[in-house]
């Protein structure tokens, strides 16, 4: 029975992680690898440079069909007063016998209230349209059951749209995102019936830069995220920090990941409950205009898949640069 419930319990855990990566780009901790713009569509143009961002995410080495991701993403302002901005994302999500691949077209508008270079305060709004396949592969399946096909089954694409606004005033910020906006009864790939055409989900970043740019710039933030259908919430609780080099930029940041629900599950001696949480260090170096980052992530908690825990590697090379746009301590914009 210990054993049984143990397997519920992580089946939970594991389910609840891994929904995050099943519609369309999954919503990992990359976002603090100076790439909010994978998140937040609002944030296309934003910065004074276009940014190219490859990342590579595996989960639990050694695992048989672990989860897998891979996302390429670029934009850029596209006039000289950064007013309208573009992007694109390409993105092969694997999780065991399920895939997806998908595309993402982003447009962004950005309203400057400035008076000067001296004083950042801007409003951003944008749209991202993209669309995205499904696939189960139930070619391994053993033994009959008349709802396994036993082949290839590939559902037809599907759209939706997300659509965000972010502000920033001087070394403050902050993005509001919905994810998913449209309900998609194409999804069912499963069962008829038995999956939800509603994806929603909801997204709020906050944060600010404090310190001194010829030394350490600190870079606490949050992130909260709300999926409709479900009624799941999470919050990461983050820290950076920059230190600034004659050569570019060395930087670190420390994740926290909690979900605000959980499950029951019996440890033994007595009924004992746990919420899926996890832990990420992310370290990085800006050389010039080429970017790098490694991030560690590892799932706390006594009942767990593997301990392997999952890694990431995301590349970067800015492009079409300007001299910085605002006199103040913000990353993600100058």
């Amino acid at each position: 029975m210990k054993f049984l419930k143990s397997y519920l319990v992580l089946t939970f855990l594991v389910a609840q992680f891994a929904a995050f990566s099943q519609e369309g780009v999954a919503v990992y901790s990359d976002y603090l690898s100076d790439n909010y713009y994978l998140i937040h569509p609002s944030m296309a143009g934003a910065a004074n440079c276009g940014k190219i961002r490859l990342t590579g995410r595996q989960q639990w080495f050694g695992q048989d069909d672990a989860p897998a991701l891979q996302t390429l993403s670029f934009n850029t302002s596209i006039d000289e007063d950064g007013k309208s901005g573009i992007g694109a994302i390409v993105f092969n999500d694997r999780n065991g016998y399920h895939s997806q691949t998908g595309a993402k077209l982003t447009y962004a508008h950005h309203l400057r209230f400035s008076r000067s270079t001296a004083d950042l305060n801007q409003l951003s709004f944008g749209l991202s349209a993209g669309f995205v396949q499904s696939q189960l592969d139930e070619t391994e399946f053993e033994g009959f059951d008349p709802v396994v096909f036993g082949g290839v089954y590939q559902k037809y694409t599907y759209f939706n749209v997300d659509l965000g606004a972010s502000y920033h005033y001087m070394d403050f910020f902050t993005h509001v995102t919905v994810k998913n906006f449209l309900a998609n009864s194409r999804r069912k790939i499963y069962t008829e019936g038995y999956e939800s055409d509603n994806l929603r989900k909801f997204l709020w970043s906050a944060g600010a830069v404090f310190g001194d740019s010829d030394r350490l710039l600190f870079e606490p933030s949050l992130m909260f995220q709300y999926v409709e259908e479900t009624k799941e919430s999470t919050i990461d609780l983050n820290l950076k920090v920059y230190k600034g080099m004659d050569f570019g930029r060395l930087w670190a940041a420390l994740s926290y990941r909690r979900s605000l629900d959980g499950a029951e599950y019996f440890d033994g001696s007595g009924i004992s409950e746990q919420k899926l949480q996890y832990i990420t260090p992310i370290i990085g170096v800006n050389y010039k205009k080429f970017m790098f980052s490694y991030t560690y992530s590892h799932l706390l908690g006594d009942v767990n898949f593997d301990n392997a825990g999952f890694h990431q590697l995301t590349l970067g090379f800015d492009i079409f640069c300007k001299a910085a746009a605002w006199d103040c301590n913000c990353p993600a914009v100058n």
